[in-house]
């Protein structure tokens, strides 16, 4: 090609804006900036400068040329429109002096003739997979004094390079999705240099919209326009699609599993695939929807004992064999025929996200993959090799590859996580090499066993992190999907994952700060950008203790049996956990509140719609929970505040915060999506039987919430009456003096105690107020108030005197009366001197000790956090380390110095909390070892002391990944009281331990465990 460049080669075309998520520092320096020709990797739009630079980006104009990729010269469009956006300057489209020119290398006659007048160096660039470049370059052609090129290795990187310089302008990828504003700017500039964001770490990176209804099939439709095919209004035409491909762009993401629930890509509109190749979008179907087509479009034409392929009706390879590949090579020839570029699923499952109605022999699934990779061979006239295939080891699926079977090794073999956020399987390192690699599919929502979880965002970034590390150290690179519900509600994981997949070495764990600063300027501005970070990593933390869908259900194990019960807090009213829990969720929300009125009223939109919504009607939902279940109490209780505490004011205040989302933000435009519902969980009676797991849904619609379980109001005597509640007696529904058998005891006192302080209720089983008077029969033994007046009920804190106590165990009483009746409480105090003690202390029977207190570490370990429940986590480091023999000198391990008090615990038990994972390196089990002072460790393996499975996803399971947490136990022979050390092993990586709580005796149950222990 001629080295000049006529500017009748190029077409102006509008350019696409993007919203850029400016990481600000260059790997390779400190500004990015590169004088020297060197080709620097950058963060996104980090070579962007708002103070001055080598190219004013304000008035200049964006060309394209008009032979390049359709979604290349669409996204000039889009640059156009950002810059706009930002500098309120309308770009040109043609060639000027200061042109920004967009092209791919090899296409674009504009990029080719830069590189072959030597104007343009392309090197690190040229054939890379979605790479591009962004450099000025001066007097690139007669005319031109200065240009800012944009040139990619192939189409997406073009597109990628265009969209990186919108998100450093700052344009949030969610600027249409949330209404983000960009901040107007005077001057914008690229530095002088030459600059890349490299080359994708993992090729194939999407989502997977999902569990649409009610929310986004409500809302989209309405919005759009209804979808196309006949007789299905509720489908997803091609302007939806456009939007859902534009950010997913915008994250350099490239690949999509379409929505499926009642939806067929294909048939809601003829325009969807068409609408996918001009934006560069790589269509994909999920794991239940084999050879591109959708379950759906069977679903649709499949009935009454027919087919349109001549068969029976039945999504059922053994019996319907013929019709169904005929069906398979329909969606390849139209592949084919809309040349569109996609990625085809490989496999079979039942229809409904189920297992194969014709059984899992590995001889039918040999027999299928073969059937679909020769149809793929005879419409595309190419070896299978060529077209890009997968293998999803979704639930059941992963059986088959357990017991030995193998896809051809050009296929990408996706594994998959447990739905809950834990890995179920890497790649093996002792397997063979496989061309085609492997995948990931991911999930921030789901429906299905345990409970389902799609009304807000629940990930903690750091156990996402936890994760997506581990995938990515194992080798797992070809192709990652995550499964984001409604995409809407869910975009900090979403942007989080793509961006980790494009470059997972940047975004090690101690750069998650530096990320969600990142993720709160770019939306909302510098100022607060620091406070917002903070909150919204407390809120991921807060988030993952449990689903917000399963604030009414407590998981027991009875008699070795995991049982549910859905009319009752998981939280327990001992050591005050329900109330603490409900404060944190509160100050949180005052928080989130005070930012939100700190920030301009331009931005107000975005921010509820992208934090401040989410952490309001959470907060207010734990308000509810813990009035609601108070009532319950107060009910059995007869205590005249029941009545009181049955309101359902939290409940319309959560109807109100939704009412705000749909009429009120964006002047409307959401009318319709925040209707998920998430309080009714479990009401059998009201919605039947799959109301344990299922939304609130009747004939597959889902309904509006109500409170479950219901509220109860009582009958209030007029005539007072004494009623008393000790600390610690409530879970166990005691009340006196006729509530309970046995006599009231609060828990014990010591010096060295953590937990909140005891207390003592005194409550009105009536309408008439009556006096109450305390008495102790000790000095050492305070009430806080001795005398007062109930007119419904009243807390007295009780504590000692520690100073006049005696020394060792003691005892005496206090003594509540009123209205014509008395209750006696039992006080005892452990006083202990604190001559000799060391590390943690013993109190109440217990020990509770965070993992990252430990006094010392052998071996190599990494503190991770914010994964905990209620702190950080510990792992060993790296976590593709090997399986290891505890026990040795240097063998690593963990190390707590703790003082035992109680010279009766011969024998104590140790309870380990660490995170729900999975066996997920290709051998059986998952273990960690245990042991005292200079005993022998004992091994545990977490999965069969939990029951745990999975694949089959049994209540063990469920029971770990609801609570998420794997607590196991051990007992351990210590001689009873003095100083020892409790050492916790390293057996197999990736296990991360959170907690470590003796039992000596007093341990009562918690959802969270008791607080930390008093360290000396």
């Amino acid at each position: 090609m001629s080295g000049h460049v006529s500017r009748r080669a190029v077409l102006g075309a509008g350019i696409a804006a993007v919203p850029v998520l400016s990481s600000g520092v260059a790997w390779a320096g400190d500004d990015g900036h590169a004088g020297d020709g060197t080709l620097r990797v950058t963060d996104p739009g980090s070579y962007i400068s708002f103070t001055g630079g080598a190219f004013s980006l304000v008035g200049a104009s964006v060309a394209v040329s008009a032979d390049d990729h359709p979604g290349v010269v669409r996204v000039a469009g889009d640059l156009r429109d950002d810059l706009e956006r930002v500098t309120g300057v309308r770009p040109g489209s043609t060639v000027s002096r200061f042109p920004v020119l967009i092209g791919t290398i090899g296409r674009s006659p504009l990029i080719d003739g830069l590189i072959a007048s030597g104007k343009l160096d392309v090197t690190g660039v040229r054939g890379q997979w979605e790479t591009s470049l962004q450099t000025v370059v001066e007097h690139p052609m007669p005319g031109v004094e200065r240009a800012f090129v944009i040139a990619g290795s192939d189409q997406r990187g073009t597109i990628f390079g265009a969209y990186d310089v919108s998100y450093g302008i700052g344009v949030s990828p969610w600027y249409w999705w949330d209404d983000v504003p960009p901040v107007r700017r005077n001057g914008v500039w690229v530095l002088p240099g030459r600059f890349t964001q490299g080359t994708p770490t993992v090729k194939y990176r999407g989502f997977f919209i999902n569990d649409e209804n009610p929310s986004l099939g409500t809302w989209a439709p309405a919005y759009f326009g209804a979808g196309k095919a006949p007789g299905f209004p509720g489908g997803f035409n091609a302007d939806f699609y456009a939007k859902v491909f534009e950010v997913l762009l915008r994250l350099k993401g490239n690949y999509l599993w379409p929505a499926v629930w009642g939806r067929a890509f294909a048939e809601d509109d003829p325009d969807n695939h068409k609408r996918a190749t001009e934006y560069g979008i790589v269509m994909g179907t999920s794991h239940e929807a084999p050879m591109m087509r959708g379950i759906e479009e069977w679903n649709r034409h499949a009935a009454g004992g027919t087919d349109p392929y001549g068969g029976t009706g039945e999504w059922s390879y053994r019996r319907n064999s013929e019709a169904i590949r005929k069906y398979w090579r329909a969606g390849i020839q139209r592949m084919v025929d809309q040349d569109f570029e996609g990625v085809v699923t490989l496999g079979m499952r039942g229809n409904g996200d189920t297992s194969l109605p014709d059984g899992d022999g590995i001889e039918l699934m040999q027999e299928i993959i073969a059937a679909q990779r020769q149809i793929i061979e005879e419409v595309t006239g190419k070896p299978a090799a060529e077209t890009p295939q997968v293998w999803t080891l979704y639930k059941e699926v992963q059986r088959y590859w357990d017991r030995g079977l193998r896809a051809p090794d050009d296929v990408t073999v996706v594994l998959t996580d447990d739905n809950w956020g834990n890995i179920r399987k890497h790649p093996d390192p002792a397997e063979p090499t496989r061309p085609g690699g492997y995948g990931l599919y991911y999930h921030f929502d789901y429906v299905g066993v345990g409970r389902n979880y799609k009304w807000v965002d629940t990930a903690n970034l750091r156990n996402v992190w936890d994760q997506l590390h581990q995938a990515h150290a194992y080798g797992n690179h070809g192709l990652w999907v995550v499964n984001v519900g409604d995409l809407k509600g869910n975009e900090l994981p979403t942007e989080f994952f793509l961006n980790y997949a494009w470059n997972s070495d940047r975004w090690g764990f101690d750069s998650l700060e530096d990320w969600e600063r990142r993720y709160a300027r770019q939306n909302f501005g510098v100022a607060l950008a620091g406070p917002i970070a903070e909150l919204l990593a407390e809120y991921g933390q807060l988030q993952a203790r449990r689903k917000p869908e399963l604030l009414n259900r407590r998981i027991t194990l009875v008699d070795g049996q995991v049982v549910y019960d859905d009319q009752e807090t998981p939280y327990y009213f001992g050591h005050r956990e329900l109330e603490r829990v409900t404060e944190e969720w509160r100050e949180l929300g005052k928080r989130a509140a005070r930012i939100g009125r700190g920030l301009p009223a331009r931005v107000q939109d975005a921010w509820y719609e992208l934090v401040g919504y989410e952490v309001q009607a959470t907060a207010n939902l734990y308000a509810l929970r813990k009035a609601e279940f108070m009532n319950l109490l107060y009910a059995a209780q007869g205590r005249s505040a029941t009545n009181d505490r049955a309101t359902e004011a939290g409940l319309q205040t959560d109807f109100a915060l939704a009412d705000r989302f749909n009429s009120q933000v964006a002047d409307g435009k959401w009318a319709g999506f925040q209707t998920q519902p998430h309080i009714d969980y479990g009401d059998v009676d009201r919605y039947g039987p799959n109301a344990p797991w299922q939304q609130p849904e009747i004939n597959n619609a889902a309904i509006p919430d109500v409170l479950f379980p219901a509220v109860k109001r009582i009958e209030v005597p007029e005539a007072a009456g004494l009623g008393v509640a000790v600390d610690g007696a409530d879970d166990a529904g005691q009340w006196w003096p006729g509530g309970a058998s046995t006599g009231a005891r609060l828990p014990e006192f010591s010096p060295y105690q953590t937990r909140p302080q005891q207390y003592v209720e005194v409550f009105n089983r009536g309408r008439t107020p009556f006096d109450y008077r305390v008495e102790v029969s000790a000095p050492w033994l305070r009430v806080s108030r001795t005398r007062g007046r109930v007119e419904q009920q009243v807390r007295l804190e009780v504590s000692v005197d520690w100073s006049k106590a005696p020394a060792g165990r003691s005892e005496a009483e206090l003594t509540v009366s009123g209205a014509g009746e008395s209750v006696t409480v039992t006080c005892v105090a452990a006083g202990v001197s604190r001559r000799g003690l060391r590390g943690f202390v013993e109190a109440g029977g217990y020990v509770a000790i965070d993992a990252e207190h430990y006094d010392r570490a052998v071996g190599e370990w990494r503190r991770l956090d914010g994964i905990g429940r209620t702190g950080a986590g510990l792992t060993p480091w790296p976590v593709t380390g090997p399986r290891l023999t505890p026990g040795g000198s240097s063998s690593p391990r963990l190390e707590y110095e703790v003082s035992l008090l109680s010279d009766a615990a011969q024998e104590v038990t140790v309870w380990a909390y660490v995170s729900p994972r999975n066996p997920a390196l290709g051998r059986q089990g998952l273990r960690y070892a245990l042991s005292f002072d200079d005993a022998e460790p004992q091994s545990v393996d977490i999965i069969t002391a939990t029951g745990s499975d999975d694949g089959t996803m049994n209540t063990g399971w469920a029971r770990n990944t609801s609570d998420n947490v794997n607590r196991t136990s051990t007992r351990h022979a210590v001689g009873g009281a003095g100083v020892h050390r409790l050492k916790f092993w390293v057996v197999d990586p990736t296990v991360v331990l959170q907690r470590l709580v003796i039992d000596a005796g007093g341990l009562t149950a918690t959802y969270l465990g008791p607080l930390e222990s008093l360290r000396v």
